[in-house]
């Protein structure tokens, strides 16, 4: 492989902990790209003729690459331990950081309260998770047009889809 070339890594999975483990295991050698399932991956791999063109150098919503995940404008950089929303900085706390990681996917699932206790929060109890929710929905909640956090009685938490790429 020439120093050029990046290798592209699928992953087919509605389970976002099966993302986070390819992502962990890939670890910076090349890009991970998340299908929630095979029907997603096709629409990419053969796009309708009748389907809209994305708009010229805009991102797919819930692109991964390199440690990036996007939804909207909203714009999560791994490796930076940054969040930006429209190019400005969201000051988010760690925890915060963490947790609207995991929720912004792709795939863009429901996320149980255990698998947010542990994998974001390091085995913290529900009612850490709870006041970290409640923290980032307050801070999302100011972003115009921005995502919004939303509860699974009973379940966990998911976040709103990602828009249309016209919707922004």
């Amino acid at each position: 492989m020439s120093g050029q070339e990046v290798p592209i890594v699928v992953c087919v999975s509605a389970d976002g902990l099966v993302f986070e483990q390819v992502q962990r295991q890939v670890d910076g050698i090349g890009q991970v790209v998340s299908f929630a399932d095979l029907v997603e991956l096709r629409a990419m791999l053969f796009p309708s003729p009748n389907a809209p063109a994305p708009a010229a150098g805009a991102a797919s919503p819930g692109v991964v690459a390199q440690g990036l995940v996007e939804w909207g404008g909203l714009a999560v950089d791994r490796a930076a331990n940054r969040v930006t929303w429209r190019g400005d900085p969201l000051p988010l706390t760690p925890d915060e950081r963490d947790v609207l990681t995991l929720l912004i996917g792709p795939p863009l699932v429901v996320w149980s309260y255990e698998q947010l206790c542990a994998s974001a929060l390091g085995g913290a109890d529900t009612a850490t998770l709870r006041s970290t929710i409640k923290r980032l929905r307050r801070r999302l909640r100011g972003l115009p047009g921005g995502p919004q956090v939303h509860t699974v009685r009973g379940v966990g938490y998911r976040l709103d889809r990602s828009p249309r790429l016209n919707d922004h």
